[in-house]
């Protein structure tokens, strides 16, 4: 009795411990504050698996310490490659227009910790908000913002040529608020691909375009909130999508489900890229890979599809045991999301690895002793 007594308090007590450990990596406040970072000789970045990544939300800091902070504790973790969102937005202020300095700051920092890194690209500019009039959402784009879209990609590939490699088209366009707020459209989508497309490999051939990136989502199509995933990647296929990306991005979310619960067309859960993947297969695409560039699951306590942190752990080190062994065309699996710049206070912030203030969860000293090899706590659910 004394033996399994003991075990359900370390159970309890551990993951408060390793949350209140103190952070060898820790600088003072003053640091994470700085404007400014000297970043001297390249970090190398150590890891067991290639497949650890996590999706990082430094592009509305306004610290660069703060910015810094993150990539090194990305790289400590032993994650090589990191999803960063670097809004079209920040760059083109004026039509044609381009400043670069809050792309070069992010990206200098990614570089300087030796990661590698996937940039989504999206969110209009207010000059072409203005064009549309009032009452537009910045997810909108008709033809025409889809050509200055292209135009804004091809530029990008190519100033950062040989340092950015593979790049997102726009974000969760199954979801009806994230595809200009009147719908999603596979069609529409697939047109953004078809004119984006050769204009960014003419700039820059190497460049890996990734599409897709869809929510997880059992809306019917044109349904109230969006478009079922599995169904709008079947009809992108049929519009023509095939020759206008190299690589499917998808979006992976457990749930309240194991990494091993079975896919089904009616369920949400981690397994549900599959059913991406035959998608894929049914129209002779299956020489591309898939990269999920959004996945995990969340430990709230409330939240009805929350697990229990020991949980949240288990499942995540599970998924990337699962992906090794069954998924040879998997080449990421990023979580969401390392850390928010401050609390939302809802259920979203129970997603990241670490606080506002850089405290590492539990969740990250254990992904660390996965990724580096080391030895894993006992007190893990098997």
């Amino acid at each position: 009795m004394l033996h399994w007594f003991l075990r359900i308090i370390a159970f309890l007590c551990i993951p408060l411990l390793l949350t209140l450990a103190p952070n060898p990596l820790s600088r003072s406040q003053d640091t994470l504050e700085e404007d400014t970072i000297i970043l001297d000789d390249p970090q190398t970045v150590v890891t067991n698996n290639d497949q650890v990544c996590v999706h990082t939300r430094t592009t509305d800091e306004v610290q660069e310490g703060k910015i810094y902070r993150t990539f090194e504790m990305v790289r400590a973790m032993g994650a090589p490659t990191v999803v960063e969102y670097l809004p079209w937005a920040y760059v083109e202020r004026e039509r044609g227009e381009y400043d670069w300095s809050h792309p070069d700051r992010i990206l200098d920092h990614i570089e300087y910790q030796g990661l590698e890194p996937i940039i989504r690209l999206g969110f209009i500019p207010d000059w072409l908000r203005d064009e549309y009039g009032e009452n537009i959402n910045a997810n909108y784009l008709d033809e025409q913002g889809m050509d200055y879209f292209a135009e804004y990609v091809a530029a990008f590939v190519t100033r950062y040529a040989g340092r950015v490699n593979k790049i997102i088209l726009w974000n969760e366009p199954n979801l009806n608020i994230e595809w200009t707020n009147t719908g999603a459209d596979p069609v529409a989508y697939t047109e953004l691909l078809r004119r984006v497309y050769p204009v960014a490999k003419a700039a820059n051939p190497d460049v890996m375009i990734l599409g897709g990136a869809l929510a997880p989502t059992l809306e019917p199509p044109r349904g109230a909130g969006g478009w079922d995933d599995v169904d709008y990647l079947n009809e992108m296929y049929n519009a023509g999508a095939a020759p206008y990306f190299d690589a499917l991005a998808a979006h992976v979310y457990g749930f309240s489900f194991p990494p091993q619960a079975e896919p089904a067309r009616d369920q949400l859960n981690f397994r549900r890229v599959e059913l991406l993947r035959e998608v894929m297969i049914t129209h002779d695409d299956d020489h591309k890979q898939v990269y999920i560039t959004e996945a995990g699951w969340n430990d709230h306590p409330r939240w009805i599809h929350g697990v229990r942190p020991a949980q949240r752990i288990a499942y995540t080190l599970d998924a990337y045991d699962y992906i090794l062994t069954n998924y040879p065309w998997i080449e990421t699996f990023c979580i969401w999301a390392f850390r928010y710049p401050v609390p939302t206070n809802r259920y979203f912030d129970y997603f990241t690895l670490v606080s506002p203030l850089f405290d590492p969860k539990p969740i990250y000293d254990v992904l660390q002793a996965y990724a580096l090899g080391e030895d894993l706590p006992e007190w893990l659910p098997q």
